[in-house]
């Protein structure tokens, strides 16, 4: 018989103790006085409850919102760029500013400016919208758009002036005693490179229309011509239009009252951020519990349910006859 069936028959045969021996164990059991081992004890606990409170307050720490409102980085003045786009204004440390660039007599250039003020009041805002148009006005230029706002102590102003290029440094003179000067950018990009590209391109399709015309009349040519003329006119709209905008300076203005002031930042104590720590030791501590709690719950009715379906498994035992 091989161990394989020998292990078979007596897990068949269910050997059966003598009741001497029944009864024997059940005497055993009432006079055994000794506790059971605990299963879950107050270290087990422990070693439970720490890591969660711990991690809930880290999460508490480490997520919760900042009340401290964004700070301004003072900025250096703008460089003046030249053959280059427009780029943002950017805040002066100063009040003080250097004269603007002068515009080419002899090339043709695109020309723009930005200048931030600061006025006292929303009626300086007013006043100051005021005098600038009668300075666009006065030095041949208009006012491209206006926009103003007042609200009770607070007002602003945006403005978009076009100036001759020949007396755009006096307008920004003119403008920049309206008020504190914030903010300051010149920007000139120059247009002379594409407009003398534009001039040889027409005058090379236009030695291509005479050559055209000096042939054979023919359909073919005629379309040629046609398609070269159509080409040319383009080419001399798109040129004239650049010359006339280059004419006038685009010169951006904002008049502003000044902002209001944030409250001064409270001076704390040496032990405070002790007492910070503190506190948010015992919020941790609070979600660790609301948290911990349950599960610690559920830990301890899977104990109490382990324990008593062993013990009605002794029970059973102990009493099969």
């Amino acid at each position: 018989m091989s161990q394989r069936d020998l292990v078979a028959e007596l897990r068949a045969a269910r050997i059966e103790a003598p009741s001497e021996v029944r009864a024997r164990v059940r005497l055993i059991a009432a006079a055994d006085t000794t506790a059971a081992p605990r299963r879950v004890t107050w270290r087990r606990a422990l070693v439970i409850a720490l890591p969660v409170a711990a991690a809930v307050a880290a999460t508490i720490v480490f997520t919760r919102p900042s009340h401290n409102p964004p700070t301004a980085v003072p900025v250096d003045r703008a460089a003046v760029q030249h053959g280059s786009a427009a780029t943002p204004p950017l805040a002066l440390k100063s009040a003080a500013t250097a004269p603007s660039p002068a515009p080419s007599t002899t090339r043709v250039q695109r020309y723009g400016a930005y200048l931030a003020l600061r006025v006292s009041t929303p009626n300086a805002v007013s006043t100051g919208v005021k005098q600038a148009l009668q300075i666009a006005k006065s030095l041949g230029g208009y006012a491209g758009s206006v926009h103003v706002t007042t609200t009770g102590k607070a007002g602003r102003a945006d403005l978009t002036l076009k100036i001759p290029r020949a007396h755009v440094q006096e307008a920004i003179a003119r403008l920049s005693a309206i008020g504190t000067i914030t903010a300051e950018q010149v920007d000139v990009q120059d247009l002379q490179t594409g407009l003398n590209a534009t001039n040889r391109t027409i005058a090379r399709l236009q030695r291509e229309l005479t050559t055209l015309r000096a042939q054979p009349q023919s359909a073919f040519n005629d379309r040629r011509i046609a398609a070269l003329v159509l080409q040319i006119q383009g080419l001399q709209r798109a040129e004239a239009t650049s010359i006339r905008t280059a004419r006038y300076a685009t010169v951006r203005l904002q008049l502003a009252t000044p902002a209001a002031k944030q409250p001064g930042t409270a001076h704390h104590g040496p032990l405070h951020g002790l007492g910070v720590a503190f506190r948010w030791l015992g919020i941790g501590a609070v979600y660790a519990a609301a948290l911990g709690a349950p599960l610690l719950l559920f830990v301890w009715l899977a104990w109490i349910v382990i324990r008593t379906s062993r013990r009605r498994r002794e029970d059973a035992l102990l009493s099969r006859s």
